[in-house]
Protein backbone atom coordinates (compact mmCIF):
# COMPACT_ATOMS: atom_id res chain seq x y z
CA UNK A 1 0.00 0.00 0.00
CA UNK A 2 2.97 2.08 0.90
CA UNK A 3 4.69 1.39 -2.27
CA UNK A 4 1.82 1.81 -4.09
CA UNK A 5 1.32 5.74 -2.88
CA UNK A 6 4.66 6.76 -3.45
CA UNK A 7 4.12 5.63 -7.06
CA UNK A 8 1.00 7.31 -7.35
CA UNK A 9 2.64 10.68 -5.82
CA UNK A 10 5.74 10.17 -7.94
CA UNK A 11 3.14 10.23 -11.46
CA UNK A 12 1.71 13.29 -9.91
CA UNK A 13 4.97 14.92 -9.80
CA UNK A 14 5.84 13.99 -13.54
CA UNK A 15 2.30 15.13 -14.52
CA UNK A 16 2.69 18.41 -12.58
CA UNK A 17 6.33 18.86 -13.62
CA UNK A 18 4.89 18.53 -17.42
CA UNK A 19 2.18 20.43 -16.93
CA UNK A 20 4.33 23.18 -15.80
CA UNK A 21 6.78 22.75 -18.53
CA UNK A 22 4.27 23.00 -21.10
CA UNK A 23 2.34 26.02 -19.18
CA UNK A 24 6.06 28.03 -19.71
CA UNK A 25 6.91 26.58 -22.58
CA UNK A 26 3.23 28.31 -23.90
CA UNK A 27 4.07 31.59 -22.08
CA UNK A 28 7.37 31.76 -22.91
CA UNK A 29 6.53 31.93 -26.69
CA UNK A 30 3.20 33.81 -26.75
CA UNK A 31 3.86 37.66 -27.61
CA UNK A 32 3.57 39.84 -25.09
CA UNK A 33 0.78 42.56 -25.22
CA UNK A 34 2.95 45.33 -24.76
CA UNK A 35 0.82 48.74 -25.28
CA UNK A 36 1.79 51.25 -26.55
CA UNK A 37 4.68 50.55 -29.01
CA UNK A 38 7.43 51.73 -28.72
CA UNK A 39 8.39 51.56 -25.36
CA UNK A 40 11.35 52.44 -23.20
CA UNK A 41 12.52 50.41 -20.23
CA UNK A 42 15.57 50.97 -18.25
CA UNK A 43 17.37 48.21 -16.62
CA UNK A 44 19.57 49.57 -14.07
CA UNK A 45 22.81 48.55 -12.55
CA UNK A 46 22.31 45.95 -9.35
CA UNK A 47 18.48 44.87 -10.83
CA UNK A 48 18.10 41.33 -10.39
CA UNK A 49 15.91 38.96 -11.81
CA UNK A 50 13.36 39.68 -9.12
CA UNK A 51 13.11 43.38 -9.41
CA UNK A 52 13.64 43.17 -13.17
CA UNK A 53 10.39 40.94 -13.35
CA UNK A 54 8.39 43.61 -11.04
CA UNK A 55 9.46 46.85 -12.96
CA UNK A 56 8.46 44.98 -16.08
CA UNK A 57 5.02 44.27 -15.11
CA UNK A 58 4.58 47.89 -13.52
CA UNK A 59 5.72 49.27 -16.88
CA UNK A 60 2.96 47.28 -18.56
CA UNK A 61 5.91 45.06 -20.74
CA UNK A 62 4.61 41.73 -19.23
CA UNK A 63 1.27 41.26 -17.29
CA UNK A 64 2.58 38.39 -14.72
CA UNK A 65 5.76 39.38 -13.01
CA UNK A 66 5.90 35.87 -11.16
CA UNK A 67 5.63 34.45 -14.35
CA UNK A 68 8.26 35.98 -16.07
CA UNK A 69 10.69 35.55 -13.03
CA UNK A 70 9.69 31.91 -13.00
CA UNK A 71 10.43 31.65 -16.90
CA UNK A 72 13.73 33.20 -16.51
CA UNK A 73 15.03 30.61 -13.36
CA UNK A 74 13.98 27.69 -15.18
CA UNK A 75 15.48 28.58 -18.40
CA UNK A 76 19.19 29.95 -16.33
CA UNK A 77 18.82 33.74 -17.50
CA UNK A 78 18.23 35.11 -14.30
CA UNK A 79 21.91 35.71 -14.19
CA UNK A 80 22.65 37.31 -17.48
CA UNK A 81 20.53 40.52 -17.52
CA UNK A 82 22.86 43.73 -18.88
CA UNK A 83 21.93 47.11 -17.96
CA UNK A 84 20.83 50.12 -20.39
CA UNK A 85 17.21 51.72 -21.65
CA UNK A 86 15.94 48.74 -24.24
CA UNK A 87 13.19 50.78 -26.87
CA UNK A 88 10.61 47.41 -27.74
CA UNK A 89 9.20 49.04 -31.15
CA UNK A 90 7.86 45.44 -32.24
CA UNK A 91 5.46 42.56 -30.39
CA UNK A 92 7.73 40.00 -28.94
CA UNK A 93 7.58 37.07 -26.58
CA UNK A 94 8.59 36.81 -23.23
CA UNK A 95 11.83 34.17 -24.59
CA UNK A 96 12.67 36.80 -26.94
CA UNK A 97 12.45 39.67 -24.59
CA UNK A 98 15.10 37.70 -22.52
CA UNK A 99 17.52 37.52 -25.46
CA UNK A 100 17.34 41.39 -26.19
CA UNK A 101 18.08 42.06 -22.58
CA UNK A 102 21.17 38.73 -23.08
CA UNK A 103 22.38 40.18 -25.92
CA UNK A 104 22.73 43.57 -24.51
CA UNK A 105 20.35 44.96 -27.51
CA UNK A 106 20.58 48.41 -25.95
CA UNK A 107 19.39 51.67 -27.27
CA UNK A 108 21.23 53.33 -24.70
CA UNK A 109 23.93 51.37 -22.27
CA UNK A 110 24.77 53.00 -19.11
CA UNK A 111 28.08 53.50 -16.59
CA UNK A 112 28.10 54.52 -13.02
CA UNK A 113 30.69 56.48 -11.12
CA UNK A 114 30.66 55.89 -7.53
CA UNK A 115 30.93 58.61 -5.31
CA UNK A 116 34.89 58.55 -3.72
CA UNK A 117 36.09 56.47 -6.60
CA UNK A 118 39.31 57.99 -7.66
CA UNK A 119 40.35 58.19 -11.52
CA UNK A 120 42.07 54.91 -11.81
CA UNK A 121 38.67 53.46 -10.51
CA UNK A 122 36.92 55.69 -13.25
CA UNK A 123 38.85 54.10 -15.93
CA UNK A 124 38.68 50.56 -15.07
CA UNK A 125 34.57 51.41 -15.54
CA UNK A 126 35.38 53.10 -18.72
CA UNK A 127 37.54 50.09 -20.14
CA UNK A 128 35.20 47.44 -18.58
CA UNK A 129 32.25 48.92 -21.26
CA UNK A 130 31.87 46.94 -24.38
CA UNK A 131 29.66 49.33 -25.86
CA UNK A 132 31.66 52.34 -25.22
CA UNK A 133 34.56 53.29 -27.22
CA UNK A 134 37.59 53.70 -25.05
CA UNK A 135 39.40 56.73 -26.32
CA UNK A 136 40.50 57.99 -23.38
CA UNK A 137 42.94 54.92 -22.63
CA UNK A 138 44.84 56.62 -25.70
CA UNK A 139 45.19 59.68 -24.60
CA UNK A 140 47.79 61.66 -22.09
CA UNK A 141 46.76 63.51 -19.35
CA UNK A 142 46.95 66.70 -21.33
CA UNK A 143 45.36 65.47 -23.76
CA UNK A 144 42.42 63.99 -21.98
CA UNK A 145 42.18 67.54 -20.60
CA UNK A 146 41.88 69.01 -23.50
CA UNK A 147 39.18 66.72 -24.90
CA UNK A 148 37.01 67.48 -22.07
CA UNK A 149 37.24 71.25 -21.94
CA UNK A 150 39.16 71.29 -18.50
CA UNK A 151 41.70 74.08 -17.46
CA UNK A 152 43.38 71.74 -14.57
CA UNK A 153 46.23 69.39 -15.05
CA UNK A 154 45.20 66.25 -13.69
CA UNK A 155 41.28 64.72 -13.85
CA UNK A 156 41.22 63.64 -9.93
CA UNK A 157 37.96 64.84 -8.38
CA UNK A 158 36.66 67.03 -11.49
CA UNK A 159 33.51 63.99 -12.48
CA UNK A 160 30.39 64.00 -11.22
CA UNK A 161 29.38 60.43 -9.46
CA UNK A 162 26.30 59.60 -11.09
CA UNK A 163 24.31 57.27 -13.41
CA UNK A 164 25.37 58.14 -17.10
CA UNK A 165 23.48 57.24 -20.19
CA UNK A 166 24.89 56.99 -23.57
CA UNK A 167 24.12 55.27 -27.29
CA UNK A 168 26.16 52.06 -27.88
CA UNK A 169 29.91 53.22 -29.41
CA UNK A 170 30.19 56.47 -28.05
CA UNK A 171 33.40 57.49 -27.36
CA UNK A 172 34.16 57.43 -23.51
CA UNK A 173 34.94 61.54 -23.77
CA UNK A 174 31.40 62.21 -24.51
CA UNK A 175 30.66 61.11 -21.38
CA UNK A 176 33.60 62.45 -19.54
CA UNK A 177 32.86 65.77 -20.63
CA UNK A 178 29.19 64.97 -19.28
CA UNK A 179 30.99 64.06 -16.18
CA UNK A 180 33.18 66.58 -15.75
CA UNK A 181 30.63 70.33 -16.74
CA UNK A 182 28.43 68.67 -14.50
CA UNK A 183 31.20 68.66 -11.33
CA UNK A 184 32.23 72.03 -12.47
CA UNK A 185 28.72 73.49 -12.17
CA UNK A 186 27.92 71.89 -8.71
CA UNK A 187 30.86 73.28 -7.87
CA UNK A 188 30.87 76.95 -8.80
CA UNK A 189 27.11 77.07 -7.59
CA UNK A 190 28.08 76.04 -4.15
CA UNK A 191 30.83 78.08 -4.35
CA UNK A 192 29.00 81.20 -4.81
CA UNK A 193 26.56 80.19 -1.89
CA UNK A 194 29.56 79.34 0.49
CA UNK A 195 29.64 80.13 4.17
CA UNK A 196 32.00 83.47 4.95
CA UNK A 197 35.50 83.23 6.56
CA UNK A 198 36.32 79.93 4.89
CA UNK A 199 40.25 79.23 4.25
CA UNK A 200 40.13 78.60 0.48
CA UNK A 201 41.29 80.68 -2.33
CA UNK A 202 39.72 79.19 -5.39
CA UNK A 203 36.59 76.44 -5.86
CA UNK A 204 39.90 74.37 -6.46
CA UNK A 205 40.78 74.28 -3.16
CA UNK A 206 37.29 73.61 -1.45
CA UNK A 207 37.13 70.38 -4.35
CA UNK A 208 40.44 69.03 -2.61
CA UNK A 209 38.76 69.22 0.63
CA UNK A 210 35.03 67.98 -0.60
CA UNK A 211 37.63 64.81 -1.96
CA UNK A 212 39.24 64.75 1.55
CA UNK A 213 35.83 64.57 3.70
CA UNK A 214 34.00 62.15 1.35
CA UNK A 215 36.65 59.68 1.81
CA UNK A 216 37.18 60.31 6.01
CA UNK A 217 33.36 59.10 6.75
CA UNK A 218 31.00 56.85 5.17
CA UNK A 219 28.33 58.55 7.59
CA UNK A 220 26.61 61.12 5.41
CA UNK A 221 25.29 62.86 8.21
CA UNK A 222 28.77 63.39 9.63
CA UNK A 223 30.07 65.39 6.30
CA UNK A 224 29.70 68.75 7.82
CA UNK A 225 31.67 67.97 11.29
CA UNK A 226 34.25 66.18 9.21
CA UNK A 227 34.87 69.58 6.82
CA UNK A 228 34.49 71.37 10.52
CA UNK A 229 37.53 69.71 11.74
CA UNK A 230 39.69 69.81 8.96
CA UNK A 231 39.25 73.66 8.62
CA UNK A 232 39.40 74.81 11.85
CA UNK A 233 43.24 73.06 11.66
CA UNK A 234 44.01 75.06 8.48
CA UNK A 235 43.34 78.21 10.13
CA UNK A 236 45.45 77.38 12.80
CA UNK A 237 48.02 76.24 10.69
CA UNK A 238 47.98 72.48 12.06
CA UNK A 239 48.67 69.65 9.72
CA UNK A 240 45.58 68.00 8.45
CA UNK A 241 46.92 64.68 9.00
CA UNK A 242 44.01 62.36 7.36
CA UNK A 243 45.33 59.00 6.61
CA UNK A 244 43.29 58.96 3.09
CA UNK A 245 45.19 61.01 1.59
CA UNK A 246 48.24 59.25 2.64
CA UNK A 247 46.89 55.99 0.87
CA UNK A 248 46.06 58.06 -1.98
CA UNK A 249 49.71 59.05 -1.97
CA UNK A 250 50.99 55.38 -1.86
CA UNK A 251 48.79 54.34 -4.76
CA UNK A 252 48.56 51.32 -6.36
CA UNK A 253 50.93 49.46 -3.91
CA UNK A 254 48.56 50.23 -0.65
CA UNK A 255 47.24 46.73 -0.09
CA UNK A 256 44.69 47.36 2.99
CA UNK A 257 46.84 48.23 5.80
CA UNK A 258 48.40 51.34 6.35
CA UNK A 259 51.58 51.07 8.02
CA UNK A 260 53.88 53.60 9.90
CA UNK A 261 56.35 53.83 8.00
CA UNK A 262 53.61 54.93 5.43
CA UNK A 263 52.91 58.00 7.54
CA UNK A 264 56.50 58.32 7.97
CA UNK A 265 57.52 58.63 4.20
CA UNK A 266 57.01 61.72 2.75
CA UNK A 267 54.73 62.43 -0.71
CA UNK A 268 53.09 65.52 -2.05
CA UNK A 269 49.62 63.61 -0.27
CA UNK A 270 51.59 62.69 3.15
CA UNK A 271 49.31 65.04 4.98
CA UNK A 272 50.75 63.73 8.30
CA UNK A 273 54.80 65.61 6.65
CA UNK A 274 53.11 68.12 5.46
CA UNK A 275 50.61 71.69 5.87
CA UNK A 276 48.29 72.63 3.95
CA UNK A 277 46.02 70.91 1.28
CA UNK A 278 47.08 68.33 -0.95
CA UNK A 279 47.69 69.68 -4.43
CA UNK A 280 44.88 67.45 -6.18
CA UNK A 281 41.50 65.96 -5.04
CA UNK A 282 42.06 62.20 -3.80
CA UNK A 283 38.64 61.07 -4.88
CA UNK A 284 35.65 61.86 -6.85
CA UNK A 285 33.41 64.05 -4.11
CA UNK A 286 29.74 63.98 -3.68
CA UNK A 287 27.07 66.98 -4.01
CA UNK A 288 27.09 66.80 -0.30
CA UNK A 289 30.65 66.56 0.29
CA UNK A 290 30.80 69.49 -1.32
CA UNK A 291 28.49 71.65 0.27
CA UNK A 292 30.22 70.25 3.65
CA UNK A 293 32.99 72.20 2.13
CA UNK A 294 32.03 74.84 1.17
CA UNK A 295 29.24 74.78 4.64
CA UNK A 296 30.76 73.65 7.26
CA UNK A 297 29.37 72.24 10.89
CA UNK A 298 30.33 75.55 13.32
CA UNK A 299 32.36 73.47 15.83
CA UNK A 300 35.77 73.62 18.14
CA UNK A 301 36.54 70.18 17.43
CA UNK A 302 39.91 69.57 16.20
CA UNK A 303 40.27 65.65 16.51
CA UNK A 304 37.92 62.53 15.28
CA UNK A 305 38.10 58.76 16.46
CA UNK A 306 36.55 55.92 14.69
CA UNK A 307 34.03 53.83 17.02
CA UNK A 308 34.06 50.88 14.74
CA UNK A 309 30.40 51.58 13.73
CA UNK A 310 31.08 54.31 10.56
CA UNK A 311 30.67 57.43 13.05
CA UNK A 312 33.41 59.32 15.37
CA UNK A 313 33.77 60.76 18.29
CA UNK A 314 34.88 64.47 17.59
CA UNK A 315 36.99 66.39 20.38
CA UNK A 316 38.18 69.80 20.98
CA UNK A 317 41.83 68.86 22.85
CA UNK A 318 44.18 66.54 22.81
CA UNK A 319 43.56 65.31 25.91
CA UNK A 320 39.64 64.42 24.97
CA UNK A 321 41.00 62.87 22.58
CA UNK A 322 43.25 60.66 23.68
CA UNK A 323 40.57 59.24 26.11
CA UNK A 324 38.22 58.34 23.27
CA UNK A 325 41.75 56.94 21.04
CA UNK A 326 42.21 54.21 24.72
CA UNK A 327 38.43 53.78 24.43
CA UNK A 328 37.75 52.76 20.69
CA UNK A 329 40.89 51.96 19.16
CA UNK A 330 42.96 50.06 22.06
Amino acid sequence: MKTLLIKRLFVLAILAALLLAGGLAWYGNRPLAIEPLPKNVNVTPGMHLKSLSVMLEREGVVGNAQAFWLLGRLTGKGGKIKVGVYTLDQPLTPLELYGKIERGDVSQAIVQFIEGWNWREVRAALASQPLLQNDSARMSEAELMQAIGADERHPEGLLFPDTYFYAPHTSDIQVLRRAYRLQRDKLLAAWEARAPGLPYQTPYEALIMASIVEKETGAAFERPMIAGVFINRLKLGMRLQTDPTVIYGVGERFDGNLRKIDLQTDTPYNTYTRAGLPPTPIAMPSEAAIQAALNPAKTDALYFVARGDGTHVFSSNLQAHNRAVNRYQK
